[in-house]
């Protein structure tokens, strides 16, 4: 009976949505991430009678077909890229994109990843690091004993040395934006990597030509919102229980059958 199959596309579509759900929910906490959605769409129809289609030799056309449909699949899990709400924390090297943008972070292989996640400190060399260790871009070098760290909303970065009065601009942290930001790939630890799907990188400074401002002390909170998740969660669990009844109305209608032949 076609009702199990289709049925059963529909409960494997609504467990993948759970784990879209529960990962959303998981990483609540979780600084500068970007919740995901499934998206779904219907399979390929079996069109037992076309709509459209002759009726009679006197060319009558058929108003309505009977078409039925084969179930649902996944299509993909994008990525909402809306702006997370920004929280105060104290630190001096702690920074939240406001807008547009991402952290350029160098690998150790010399590749570059991309992160919302702002939680930055400074390495044994003095370098502004990630929470993995490697540099943000360009790399920006703090001196020992240098005190009262300036972040300004353009990302130029100063300090006051000492036996001075005066701050010292040591750098400037830079921001890259991509034409597509859902296309970037996910690869962990809140970085990005670049895909065909996202476009090149495109480089740029803070707060001129569209491209977001930095907010210094503070970080990007998750854009999940509690509310919204919960309700998507009890939905899913309804559709999935829905299809197993139809899985097991089905199931009583092929016993019924089977009976007649005994």
């Amino acid at each position: 009976m076609r009702a199990l199959y289709t049925a059963a596309t529909g409960m494997a579509a609504q467990e993948l949505n759970v784990q879209v759900i529960s990962n959303n929910i998981a990483n609540l906490r979780t600084t500068g991430y970007k919740k995901q959605r499934a998206a779904f769409q219907d399979l390929i129809y079996d069109h037992v009678r076309r709509v459209g289609a002759q009726a009679s030799d006197q060319g009558t056309i058929l108003p309505v077909g009977i078409e039925l449909g084969g179930g649902v699949k996944t299509v993909g899990t994008p990525r909402l890229m809306s702006q997370g709400t920004l929280s105060m924390t104290g630190n001096d090297l702690d920074i939240a994109i406001r807008g547009e943008g991402y952290f350029k972070i160098q690998m150790p292989d010399g590749t570059y990843q991309y992160t919302r996640d702002g939680t930055f400190q400074m390495d044994n060399q003095g370098r502004v690091v990630n929470a993995q260790g490697n540099p943000v871009q360009p790399t920006i070098t703090i001196p020992q004993n240098s005190s009262g760290i300036t972040i300004n909303a353009q990302g130029q970065v100063s300090v006051t040395l000492p036996g001075s009065t005066t701050p010292t601009v040591l750098g400037q942290i830079g921001l890259t934006r991509f034409v597509n930001k859902a296309g970037l790939q996910p690869v962990g630890d809140n970085n990005f990597t670049e895909t065909p799907a996202s476009g090149p990188p495109q480089d740029g400074v803070a707060n001129i030509d569209g491209y977001g401002d930095m907010q210094q002390s503070n970080l990007e909170q998750a854009n999940v919102e509690v509310v919204s998740e919960i309700s998507d969660l009890i939905a899913a669990q309804r559709a999935y229980e829905m299809n197993a009844k139809v899985i097991s109305a089905a199931d009583q209608m092929l016993q019924s059958a089977a009976a007649l032949f005994r």
